[in-house]
């Protein structure tokens, strides 16, 4: 009897499920500090995921990623400070809603205007978005300027009040936003969607001639991965209670785009991988900083930008030794070690090496 459907979205509705429950299990072995960091990791897991959706199945290069994460901030900021005095988890729910609204909305204006361009053009765009941000929010009423947007300080349900403490709980709604981002990029990678942005990006050509419309490709594309990101970054604001323009810069989209192609480019796994050092790493980058007898001016400018060169150092030598990522490495190697374990247990190997021994 299978426990698990065998294929489709069934099967990736159910581990997600699993999978979920089982990081909510785990938050109960951590710290705050520790949820903390896995909440952290799941907004910029979301991220990372609609970002090698975007680059390394359609093959559009993006510099603006955290731009997008920004949108779904604002969005949630400004829907869920509107609900102040709404239920938290309706409060929760709406802002969710608000940042998949602006941010798909942004990821279709951006799709629509990047859909005829490619390589360094619109590479170009998307660096410009970045930054436009700070001008953009103090012009734009309401978005606050540099000081940004507060947002309401979501506290434990009064059910889970004596069970759980408040990094928990933002663990728990983090993970669950990061599952249903990841199934829902797993099944439309490997369904007619992902198949068309693939070709697409091989041969954008030969897929209009079989049929497939490029361009509109190319913005369901973009809309996907704003979406994401806009998902992640309305955790980072569930998280922290604020979105400010000084927090999604360019050292943050070199950051994500980076940490996509260390992990394993058009991975979900590897996101998930370059999510964990987009925030492991320049914890452990400080921890070292702090440790080391370092003058306080010296430490000033490493804070941020040393992180920033450890991971530019990370990419040129898997560039060199693993130009797969850290996942397309591994997977490679275990296809490896599978085969030459296939080729000792062959009979026909087996008997053709005990011939050549007589």
């Amino acid at each position: 009897m299978r426990l698990l459907p065998t294929a489709g979205p069934a099967r990736v509705l159910v581990v997600a499920l699993l999978g979920t429950l089982g990081v909510i299990a785990g938050t109960f072995a951590l710290d705050p500090y520790r949820n903390y960091q896995l909440a952290l990791v799941a907004a910029y897991l979301c991220a990372t995921a609609g970002l090698t959706v975007l680059v390394g199945l359609s093959g559009q290069l993006s510099l603006g990623h955290s731009a997008l994460m920004a949108a779904g901030g604002y969005g949630y900021a400004l829907t869920a400070s509107a609900l102040a005095d709404a239920p938290g988890v309706a409060r929760v729910l709406a802002g969710l809603v608000g940042a998949v609204m602006v941010s798909g909305a942004v990821g279709l204006l951006l799709g629509l205007a990047g859909a005829r361009l490619h390589g360094p053009y619109l590479a170009g765009l998307t660096l410009t978005l970045v930054v436009a941000l700070p001008a953009v929010a103090s012009t734009v009423p309401g978005l606050g300027g540099d000081q940004g947007v507060r947002a309401p300080l979501e506290r434990v349900p009064d059910a889970l009040d004596r069970v759980i403490a408040l990094e928990q709980w933002h663990a728990w709604v983090a993970t669950a936003v990061a599952a249903a981002v990841l199934g829902t990029l797993h099944v439309l990678a490997r369904g007619r969607t992902g198949l068309r942005m693939r070709a697409v990006r091989d041969d954008a050509t030969a897929a209009a001639l079989a049929g497939i419309a490029p361009d509109r490709t190319k913005v369901l594309a973009f809309v996907v991965a704003s979406t994401a990101a806009g998902l992640g970054g309305a955790v980072l604001v569930l998280v922290t209670q604020s979105v400010t323009p000084g927090g999604y810069g360019l050292a943050t989209s070199l950051l994500l785009l980076v940490a996509v192609v260390v992990g394993g480019l058009g991975s979900l796994a590897g996101a998930a991988v370059g999510a964990v050092l987009v925030v492991l790493l320049p914890w452990l980058v400080a921890t070292l900083v702090d440790a080391l007898p370092v003058p306080d001016e010296l430490a000033q400018r490493l804070d941020g930008n040393l992180a920033l060169l450890v991971f530019g150092l990370a990419l040129v030598v898997l560039m060199a030794a693993a130009p797969a990522g850290v996942v397309g490495t591994w997977r490679a190697a275990r296809a490896r070690r599978t085969a030459r374990r296939t080729a000792g247990t062959d009979p026909s190997t087996s008997a053709h090496h005990e011939g050549s021994h007589r």
